[in-house]
């Protein structure tokens, strides 16, 4: 009797602690990897469908366990004990910047960023933001005859513009030429960033080896003086100071403004983009975020007044990222732990595997969270009295996290206020100085590059093609 009370103690302890479902996949070693290179939205939501929020898949060689329950989410991102953020992040940088940092200290990055990017420092980058912007945007419309309307791909007039002011502004550059210095790191840049994803997947062609090489040589020599002139940022400076007292060559420095380069201004070009193809597709949305900018317009100027508050904008942001930010956030597992779910099951993790959050699923495209996920609607962040809706549900419970673009925890996004400020500005300058429409008025907003899953913000499988011309009399009207 003894032993049998034994063997069911042993028994119903075993099966009280488990492991999440594990699907490894027909091909050996590979597993899932291909599915989940080629579009991890689709293949991550079959696997919810059959395995529940939680479920380990093997991928290339190593066990990732993928949590998809947002109430549960905590369970990952308060643990710095036993999951570790940097380790993933250092195979990242390599893979794609040829980075090697020694000593590197995330916190102490992250708390030079913070010291930077709030209070009368916010102030002066988002004033300097706004001034490059209006100064790219003038030129862009002046150059030519400004009563012709110009065609123009909207991705690329977007990220061209973002990107070219967000550079001068935190990495300072030549500024005569017509900003000649901030066109040429472009025009790098954007081979550097079609060549990202099969950096980071290790799947480059050996022709396309040797163009991310070069392409990353050239990246390198332009940036080789980002943070050691005046000019650059205060950030940068302190960044690039923080390099050298950490044992970093000049090599590596330079391979650092690169990571930062990627990091500032990788994101806010493609979200912009976005945000004005799903203006230009919804007449209600635009009508509504030019009447609210209308009014929050510093009396007898076209100057956004910073005070005022837009929660229209605000929404259509929060909308425009739900539908294309798409961020991982990857943990690896420094000891045995157990996962504790919000609704009371515990899974066990292993030592040596990863887990992943993918909020794109769930939260973002939940349907039990946000009703019809897959259309944009303007107003989903918004109450009936105008004011910015905070209170989104699952399985009956208050959700801390309905939506995740900017990260949550440690990958918390430390530039999001200047990032929100500079997306407005640009918005607001366009909305205001110039007329624009889509060339084919019957345009939808194009289909996504699903390759791109998992790497910040979506970008288009193709242009959106549009056409402006400066106004004779700005107005936000």
């Amino acid at each position: 009797d003894t032993v049998f009370c034994l063997l069911l103690v042993l028994i119903f302890c075993s099966l009280s602690k488990r492991e999440p479902p594990l699907d490894k996949g027909v091909i050996p070693w590979l597993g899932h990897a291909l599915d989940f290179g080629k579009d991890a939205a689709k293949f991550l939501t079959r696997m919810k469908l059959k395995h529940g929020d939680i479920f380990t898949v093997r991928v290339a060689g190593r066990y990732v366990t993928i949590l998809l329950d947002p109430n549960s989410y905590d369970a990952v991102l308060q643990d710095t004990t036993s999951l570790d953020f940097t380790r993933y992040a250092q195979v990242l940088m390599d893979r794609i910047f040829n980075l090697k940092l020694p000593n590197h200290k995330p916190d102490s990055e992250k708390s030079i960023m913070r010291r930077h990017f709030q209070g009368e420092s916010l102030t002066c980058l988002n004033h300097a933001m706004q001034n490059h912007l209006w100064t790219l945007l003038t030129f862009e419309t002046t150059a030519q005859n400004q009563t012709n309307w110009k065609q123009d791909g909207l991705f690329g007039f977007c990220y061209s513009l973002l990107f070219r002011a967000g550079y001068l502004t935190l990495f300072g550059g030549e500024q005569k030429n017509n900003c000649m210095d901030a066109a040429n790191v472009y025009m790098e840049y954007q081979k550097f960033d079609s060549l990202l994803i099969k950096m980071a997947h290790t799947t480059l062609k050996s022709g396309e080896k040797q163009t991310a090489g070069s392409v990353k040589q050239r990246l390198w020599e332009l940036l080789a003086q980002a943070g050691l002139r005046d000019n650059s940022s205060l950030w940068l400076q302190s960044y690039r100071q923080h390099l050298k007292e950490e044992g970093a060559d000049e090599e590596t420095q330079r391979k650092a403004m690169l990571l930062q380069l990627w990091a500032t201004q990788g994101n806010v070009g493609p979200a912009t983009f976005w945000l004005l193809a799903f203006l230009l597709t919804h007449s209600e949305a635009m009508r509504a975020m030019r009447k609210e900018f209308n009014s929050a317009t510093m009396p007898g100027t076209i100057t956004l007044d910073p005070q005022q508050h837009t929660p229209v904008f605000d929404s259509v942001l929060e909308e425009t990222l739900r539908l294309t930010a798409v961020p991982f956030i990857t943990r690896e597992v420094l000891q045995n732990k157990t996962l504790h779910m919000a609704d009371g099951q515990e899974y066990d993790v292993r030592r040596g595997d990863r887990v992943c959050l993918f909020p794109f699923v769930s939260p973002q495209m939940d349907p039990e969270i946000h009703h019809e996920p897959e259309k944009f609607k303007y107003d989903r962040f918004l109450n009936a009295d105008g004011t910015a809706k905070r209170d989104f549900f699952k399985g009956g419970r208050r959700l801390k996290y309905y939506t995740m673009p900017w990260g949550a925890g440690t990958n918390a996004c430390v530039g999001k206020p200047f990032a929100i400020q500079s997306i407005r500005q640009f918005v607001f300058l366009v909305l205001s100085h110039l007329d624009i429409e889509l060339s084919d008025p019957e345009a939808q907003v194009p289909a996504v590059d699903a390759s791109r899953y998992g790497f910040g913000m979506l970008q288009p499988i193709e242009e959106l093609q549009i056409r402006y011309k400066l106004r004779e009399r700005p107005c936000v009207q």
